[in-house]
């Protein structure tokens, strides 16, 4: 009954006339990054969370959570009409997507891929509600060991998955904390860092790495790579699906709910992952195994739900214990700090209508992207011709001016600049961002916890060794990295996870 009582206070949170409309303009966003390959909801969460500053909190997060799920719908439509993945996690629906648009059943790919994705959603959604809860409880009886620990194997599960060298990663994460450690000591006040810069003195503003390192890096990635995109499809048709292929799509979309839901928790890239063991699950399970890289429609269909429902069960992780999956997370993080609440397990009892209102939203979002995704298909295709050298500077400049309204200070948008360099200098040399953003969010709770915990045991580190909670979660991290460095699995990473270029 408290579920019902929970969900009905959700709704009423969600359902306001200004939640409705920025839940729209969220998922709307979502689709339209997701459809435009190489900007991605990452980025563009980067450059809106400035304007977010000035929305109640329930509303600047719904939105934000929006872009993110929508921008899982979005990947689909050019994995299927131009075989080039919007998102990452749509890279496998590519393989099958397009060959089954070549075949003059792009409609059918996309119905699949829009009514999996509700689907899986929707119900990923409910297990979101009634997970949530009685982690939360038990969330409150950790202590500073055992969030330590819990920290570290966040960082170590997101060096593992990881695409590209583990060590690499695991200097972004070092990068990511050392810059975490900016400003003021959280227990003597002492400047660290700050190079005699006053504007450091409270820390480097996360808005303006998440834009610099993401948004514009990714920009002058994209720049670089800029050419022109060729629609295949220039109009699709119908939309139905066949009585048989209605049946053959059923038992993957259950199929890629459950694996998506269970692995979208993990930390790291569970969304990228789940799509990848649902269609590896499909090829072996299915009867039409000879359809498979020729477009099969359950290759499609399994993926689409894996990444739909993974999208919406990492939010478990951040809601219940205010630790952040992947670096979209880590940015709604910011999003919360910004409105000066720490996200955690005390967020479901001190902001009830927020808690829930967000998980609420997410069944509106879903039943909102639907309805824009399917009839408005002919308006993603003709944005898949516009430019990248149109669209980004007008980008750019209002993420500027976004970061400068925070605090209007101009060395927060020098900052963005600086970062910018750094993220694209990065990538050149083959380092990934996204583990440097989750270092660099999770830096400051890393440090408090630590200091925490050897206050409490007087200098003693055995602590985080006996106290059995603490000890299990940190030799889980352990057996992730030695699991990602064994000679195989590094092999198999390297299919798995591979840039968008």
């Amino acid at each position: 009954m408290d579920l019902i009582a929970n969900l009905a206070l959700g709704f009423e949170t969600a359902l306001t006339p200004i939640n409705i409309f920025w839940c729209f303009i969220g998922v709307l966003l979502g689709t339209l990054v997701g459809v435009l390959p190489g900007i991605g909801p990452t980025a563009t969460i980067a450059m809106l969370l400035p304007i977010t500053f000035t929305f109640s909190p329930v509303t600047a997060l719904i939105m934000l959570s929006g872009i993110y799920y929508g921008a899982q719908y979005g990947g689909s439509t050019t994995a299927i009409l131009i075989n080039l993945p919007g998102e990452s996690s749509s890279a496998v629906t590519a393989i099958d997507g397009y060959q089954m648009a070549k075949k003059g059943r792009a409609g059918a790919a996309l119905a699949t891929a829009a009514l999996g994705s509700f689907f899986a959603g929707s119900v990923a959604t409910l297990l979101l509600a009634i997970a949530a809860p009685p982690l939360a409880r038990i969330a409150l009886n950790f202590g500073a060991p055992e969030y330590f620990a819990l920290i570290v194997l966040g960082l170590l599960v997101s060096i593992s998955l990881a695409h590209g060298s583990v060590t690499k990663a695991l200097g972004m994460i070092i990068l990511g904390l050392l810059l975490g450690t900016v400003g003021q000591d959280i227990y003597t006040g002492t400047p660290r860092f700050t190079f005699g810069f006053l504007e450091l003195y409270q820390g480097l503003n996360f808005v303006s790495v998440a834009v610099g390192v993401f948004g514009v890096a990714e920009i002058f990635r994209n720049l670089e790579n800029e050419r022109n995109r060729e629609v295949m499809v220039k109009k699709v048709t119908s939309l139905w699906l066949t009585k048989d292929e209605f049946k053959r799509i059923i038992a993957p979309v259950i199929r890629g709910t459950v694996l998506g839901s269970l692995l979208g928790v993990l930390p790291g890239g569970g969304h990228v992952l789940s799509s990848f063991a649902s269609y590896s699950a499909e090829k072996n399970l299915s009867k039409h195994k000879e359809e498979f890289g020729h477009g099969a429609i359950e290759g499609v269909a399994g993926p689409e739900s894996a990444n739909n429902a993974a999208a919406q069960t990492s939010f478990i992780p951040l809601l219940t214990l205010g630790i952040p999956a992947h670096p979209v997370m880590a940015l709604i993080v910011g999003a919360f700090i910004l409105q000066g609440i720490t996200p955690g397990p005390n967020v479901i009892n001190s902001q009830p209508a927020l808690f829930w209102g967000i998980i609420a939203s997410m069944w509106i979002g879903n039943i909102l992207l639907v309805i824009l995704n399917l009839p408005l298909i002919g308006l993603w295709v003709k944005m898949l011709t516009i430019p990248y050298r149109v669209l980004f500077p007008a980008i750019v400049l209002f993420a500027s001016i976004g970061c400068y309204s925070i605090n209007n200070n101009p060395f927060d948008v020098y900052a963005i600049i600086l970062f910018g360099v750094l993220g694209y200098v990065l990538i050149r040399l083959g380092c990934e961002p996204a583990p440097l953003l989750l270092g660099f969010v999770l830096g400051p709770l890393l440090e408090e916890h630590l200091r925490r915990a050897m206050i409490i045991s007087r200098g003693d580190p055995m602590i985080f060794l006996e106290r059995p909670i603490s000890a299990t979660l940190l030799a889980i991290g352990l057996a992730c990295v030695i699991f990602a460095v064994l000679p195989s699995i590094r092999n198999k990473r390297k299919e798995v996870f591979v840039e968008d270029d």
